[in-house]
C-alpha cells in the first residue's frame, strides 16, 4: 500500500467520524427541540386528562424521525493504479535475416573445410619431403633427383617433389629450375630445418617462414630461409604452397 492509499484512507474515515458527530449534534438538538414544557400544578394535571395519550408530544406536533442506528460510510477513494511499464516489443526474425544468418554459417564451414584440407595436404607434402630427404639424404651432390628434365628448360614435375645437394623440396605440380640453393657454411648446428614456401605462376618464391625441423638456433634458420627465397620452380596457373627442407651438417 502506498503513502497516498494510506492519506486517502484516514480521509475518508476522519469524514466518517466527523459526519457521526454532526448527526450526534442534530439528534440532541431535536430532542430538545420538540421536548414539550412542563406545566404547574392543577393546569399540568387537567391537561393530561383533557389531551389524548400522544406519547408526551403535542397532537400537532410532528413525531420524532428515527434516528438511524449506523449512517452510512462514505465511499473510500479510488486507489490509484501505478501505471505498468510498457514491455519492448520482441523482435521477429525475418525470413531475409535467417537465410543471411544460414548463408554465413555454410560460407564459414566451407572456409573450415577447405582450410583443414589446405593444412592436409601441406602435411602430407611435408611428410613426403621428410621421406623423400632421408632417402636421398646421402646422394652428395646429385642435383634435382626425380624432377624430371634437367636444367633450366624444365616444364614441370608431375610428382612435384625432389632432392639437390642433400637437401628436398616438395611442390605439387612443379619442377625445380637449375639446383637448390644451399645455404652458407656458417650455421652453428646440425639438424633439419622445414621452410614453407608460397611460390607465385612466374615461379619465384614471394614469402618463406619456418615451420619446424629440430634446429632452434635462429641464426641457422635464418640462412635457410634466405637460401629459400633464392629458388626458382617452374611455371605454374596460380600461387603455390611448398616446402623446402634443409640438412645442416658439419663437414
Amino acid at each position: 500500500m502506498t503513502r497516498k492509499q494510506e492519506r486517502h484512507i484516514i480521509a475518508a474515515i476522519g469524514t466518517v467520524l466527523f459526519l457521526l458527530l454532526v448527526l450526534l449534534l442534530l439528534w440532541f438538538v431535536r430532542l430538545y427541540a420538540v421536548a414539550p414544557e412542563q406545566e404547574e400544578g392543577i393546569e399540568l394535571a387537567f391537561l393530561e386528562e383533557e389531551m389524548p395519550d400522544t406519547g408526551g408530544y403535542p397532537s400537532d406536533a410532528p413525531d420524532p424521525s428515527p434516528v438511524p442506528e449506523d449512517a452510512p460510510a462514505a465511499p473510500a477513494a479510488p486507489a490509484v493504479s501505478q501505471p505498468t511499464p510498457a514491455t519492448p516489443p520482441e523482435h521477429i526474425v525475418s525470413e531475409e535475416e535467417t537465410l543471411a544468418i544460414e548463408r554465413a554459417r555454410k560460407e564459414k564451414e566451407e572456409r573450415e573445410a577447405a582450410e583443414r584440407a589446405r593444412k592436409q595436404k601441406e602435411a602430407e607434402a611435408i611428410a613426403k619431403a621428410n621421406a623423400m630427404s632421408s632417402l636421398f639424404g646421402n646422394t652428395g651432390n646429385s642435383e634435382n633427383v626425380g624432377s624430371g628434365s634437367q636444367g633450366a628448360g624444365q616444364k614441370g614435375n608431375p610428382v612435384g617433389h625432389g632432392s639437390s645437394g642433400g637437401n628436398s623440396w616438395s611442390l605439387s605440380g612443379r619442377g625445380i629450375k637449375g639446383t637448390l640453393p644451399k645455404p652458407d657454411n656458417t650455421f652453428n648446428q646440425e639438424g633439419r630445418v622445414i621452410i614453407e614456401i608460397r611460390v607465385n605462376a612466374a615461379g619465384n618464391v614471394i614469402a618463406a617462414t619456418h615451420k619446424g625441423g629440430t634446429i632452434s638456433d635462429k641464426q641457422t634458420i635464418q640462412l635457410a630461409l634466405d637460401a629459400a627465397r633464392k629458388a626458382k620452380f617452374t611455371e605454374g596457373d596460380h600461387d603455390q604452397i611448398g616446402t623446402i627442407t634443409y640438412n645442416f651438417k658439419f663437414n
